[in-house]
């Protein structure tokens, strides 16, 4: 199965290339910026947006007034352009929101440049960038495939990354002919109809007392440059100290993707049914007492992650409806505890066939009978 692969690779990039890295994000953040007040007008004036193609056009034209957009990657403009487009694209399908206008401030600065007559390749440990050249990188592992693009980061603490998206071949995995349901929840991360647990690491809370001493010590430096009217681009304190927030922030994000990744994956391989309820995970942070918790654990990022893994390996992943009483049936008899609903019943016996149930563990094989029952003669599971 031919699939769309990103491989992230830390990027160390000398002087001149750094240059030009910020050079490339500003004309690509400019021409964004550009292009959207034009078709901002034009929506508002009459109802419909421009097209990639007039502004494709523009783009050159404006390329001739403005000799400084010649220096950077044109892909990369074309790239800003076609984002753009796709992002009104989908305003009017009514996906998403309006495009907004891109800042300097956003966390993350980035533009992406695409394959063409071999401008993006691997030689030896350094990675050919157009307009770059040959940028050292830590080649953690090899790339399989077609290259099809790459982006280029630079994160707020400084770092630089670039992911290279490939089209590959991707195997599945072979066939276990097992089901398993998956309870996701706060005291453990998940738990599994087959009893096995994986507990909640808790990455925040276990860095929450550094990044507060250190987001002070921020602030502080903040009140400092603001008194001696000086700007924060400019106060060397304050970009140091903020570099350091940034640091215990990734180290936090890279523990949390590490930890979603290598679970994910072992489920894909080991069941060839998972399934896994429909949270709406949006309302459930609105709960003031729990909404610092569940923005821990990461339950749609673990949900996405188990999606495109299971489309690519050959596996499937049932989504049970979020209304689909999981806790509450008896997964011995089916019989239903109402009483269960509160959250503070962790395990309860079934008035009608004694049988002992932990909470978690309940809802886990009330999941995975589910899964099994809505996928019933599309494997050779029973």
């Amino acid at each position: 199965m031919l699939v769309h692969k990103a491989y992230k690779f830390r990027l160390y990039p000398n002087k001149g290339q750094k240059i030009m890295i910020a050079k490339t994000i500003g004309c690509s953040r400019f021409v964004f910026n550009y292009f959207l007040d034009q078709w901002n007008t034009a929506y508002r004036e009459t109802g419909k947006g421009l097209t990639y193609g007039s502004c494709s056009t523009q783009l050159t034209q404006l390329k001739r007034g403005l000799t400084w957009l010649k220096e950077v990657d044109s892909i990369a403009l074309q790239s800003s352009l076609k984002n753009l487009a796709d992002a009104y694209s989908r305003f009017f399908q009514k996906q998403n929101k309006a495009p907004r206008f891109k800042t300097k401030m956003n966390q993350i600065q980035s533009y992406t440049t695409k394959q063409t007559n071999g401008n993006i390749a691997v030689v030896g440990n350094k990675l050919k960038l157009p307009k770059l050249g040959l940028v050292k990188f830590a080649r953690s592992r090899i790339i399989h495939g077609r290259i099809v693009s790459a982006t280029v980061k630079e994160t707020p603490s400084g770092k630089y990354y670039v992911s290279i998206l490939a089209e590959t071949e991707v195997q599945p995995f072979r066939k276990t002919d097992s089901a398993v349901g998956v309870d996701v929840g706060l005291n453990d991360f998940a738990v599994l109809s087959n009893g096995l647990r994986f507990p909640n690491p808790k990455f925040f809370r276990t860095l929450e007392k550094k990044l507060a001493k250190e987001q002070k010590k921020l602030s502080r430096r903040k009140e400092l440059a603001v008194k001696r009217k000086c700007k924060l681009t400019e106060a060397k304190n304050y970009q140091k100290q903020r570099k350091k927030v940034s640091r215990i922030y990734e180290k936090m994000v890279n523990a949390r993707h590490d930890y979603l990744h290598k679970i994910s994956t072992m489920m894909i391989k080991n069941h060839d049914i998972i399934g896994i309820e429909d949270l709406q995970v949006t309302n459930m942070l609105k709960n003031e007492r729990l909404a610092k918790a569940i923005s821990e654990v990461s339950w749609s990022q673990f949900r996405s992650v188990l999606e495109y893994k299971a489309k690519w390996y050959g596996k499937q992943l049932v989504i049970v409806a979020r209304n689909f009483p999981s806790s509450q049936l008896c997964s011995n008899c089916g019989h239903q505890n109402k009483e269960v609903k509160n959250l503070a019943v962790r395990d309860w016996i079934c008035k009608k066939c004694y049988v002992h149930h932990d909470r978690d563990l309940n809802a886990s094989r009330n999941l995975c009978q589910e899964a099994i029952r809505r996928t019933a003669g599309t494997v050779g599971i029973a």
